[in-house]
């Protein structure tokens, strides 16, 4: 039984069926990631590794995508998406003990940022890709696919 409310459940967005396949379908591809390498392992060989698996089955991506931000009108120092897949979902990587509050926060901000609807946070140090894989909504996006 669930309990409480989880703040993305608070203003539910319904997403293209698009999207969530592409979604479904990265999901999929960090699932045969961590199934084979396992965990342990720098972010940077489970992000390669991604790669690897996104061109097998063609899915577009661009790698440390720099995105720049402003603050009352002015440009603040670039950022840098992990992922960015088919130039609408961002992916985040981690190879942590255990994702924080502020690894989410993260990634919330770079959906604003971005201005993209859709956001995943992938943590390949857990036991299951299920168990590390956290998924955000940017209501706010003005971008649809």
């Amino acid at each position: 039984m669930k309990i409480g409310v989880l703040k993305e459940d608070m203003d539910r967005v319904e997403l293209s069926e698009r999207l969530n396949r592409l979604s479904h379908d990265v999901i999929g591809c960090a699932i045969e990631v961590h199934r084979t390498l396992g965990p342990g392992l720098l972010e940077s060989v489970y992000e390669a590794a991604l790669c690897i698996e996104f061109e097998r089955f063609g899915i577009g991506y661009a790698q440390q995508v720099s995105v720049i931000g402003d603050y009352k009108g002015k440009p603040l120092p670039p950022q840098r998406i992990d992922l960015l897949v088919e130039n609408t979902l961002i992916v985040e990587l981690k190879a942590v003990q255990s994702v924080n509050d502020i690894h989410l926060a993260q990634l919330v901000s770079y959906l604003r940022v971005a201005n993209k609807p859709l956001g995943l946070l992938i943590n390949f140090n857990d036991a299951t890709i299920k168990k590390g894989t956290f998924r955000r909504i940017n209501s706010k996006a003005t971008q649809r696919i």
